[in-house]
């Protein structure tokens, strides 16, 4: 059996969850806890043996009872890490202090550009000729904090946002297990300069690179 843990918040599909779920990962997913009662994800959860949690954040007056009620729910399980995969509520400073290191986070962009939301739209609009996806540990600041990984795609002359965003979701599916699988393997080293650090760096990069668009 694993001996790491983790739990999985979601808020929709949870597509990048069914990714987790599938990879071949030192660690069990100990549960999964969404803020939306009705988010396609916790079916798709249910379905692989994985115990489906709600935490509806319309139940609570404030953000900080929220919060608390949803660290409250994920002690339960005591996990090693806590994943969010299209977690979409903005978490207090107490919430992401709580779980500091162990909180990461996955966004369609490569950070530090293209915080917040319609990062594709925004990617497009800007003419950048290379967007991607990046994991990275979870601070107070939206979309920011230490990088643990990043995947590249070019972005061609005549893309559309859904196609765009169809390359880049493949990619955070394949990078994402990825990155958390070194760190439950111990090979990810936050450095007092607050930059990742991953052991056998030239090996990561060659297992991040993708093809080149044709």
């Amino acid at each position: 059996m694993a001996d790491k843990s983790i739990v999985i918040l979601i808020s929709g599909r949870g597509s990048n969850m069914e990714a987790i779920l599938a990879a071949a990962l030192p660690a069990r997913v100990a549960a999964v806890i969404s803020n939306n009662p009705d988010a396609r994800g916790l079916a798709v959860a249910a379905a692989r043996g994985v115990t489906p949690v709600v935490v509806d954040h319309r139940r609570y007056a404030d953000r900080a009872r929220f919060d608390a009620a949803l660290a409250a729910e994920i002690d339960r399980y005591a996990p090693d890490l806590v994943a969010l995969a299209g977690f979409m509520r903005i978490l207090t400073g107490a919430f992401v202090a709580r779980y500091d290191r162990r909180l990461v986070n996955i966004h369609p962009s490569l950070l530090p550009a293209f915080p917040g939301l319609d990062t594709h739209r925004r990617a497009l609009a800007a003419g950048v000729w290379i967007h991607g996806c990046t994991v990275h540990f979870v601070t107070p600041a939206v979309d920011d904090g230490p990088i643990i990984a990043q995947a590249a795609v070019p972005v061609a002359p005549d893309d559309t946002e859904e196609r765009l965003a169809a390359r880049v979701l493949a990619e955070e599916h394949r990078i994402y297990p990825q990155a958390i699988r070194w760190i439950c393997e111990g090979r990810i080293v936050l450095g007092p300069d607050n930059r990742v650090q991953v052991r056998d760096r030239g090996q990561a990069l060659g297992a991040l690179v993708s093809p080149p668009l044709d």
